[in-house]
C-alpha cells in the first residue's frame, strides 16, 4: 500500500500545491514567503488524502 501511497501523493502533491499556489497570488501574496507556504501547505495536505485514497483502492471488495 506505501507504493501505491506514494504514487497517489506524488500527483495529488502537485495538484494541491498548485492549487495553493494560485490562491496565494489571487489573494495578492506576491512574496516568496507566502507562495513557499502555500505550495508546501497543499504539499503536506495531500499525505492523509493519498493514504485514505490507497486504502480505499487496495481494500478487498
Amino acid at each position: 500500500m506505501l507504493r501505491l501511497a506514494s504514487i497517489i501523493h506524488s500527483m495529488a502533491g502537485v495538484v494541491l500545491a498548485g492549487s495553493g499556489i494560485v490562491v496565494a497570488l489571487a489573494l495578492g501574496h506576491d512574496a516568496p514567503g507566502p507562495i513557499l507556504t502555500a505550495a508546501g501547505l497543499g504539499f503536506a495536505a495531500a499525505v492523509p488524502m493519498a493514504v485514505v485514497i490507497a486504502k480505499r483502492i487496495s481494500a478487498p471488495r
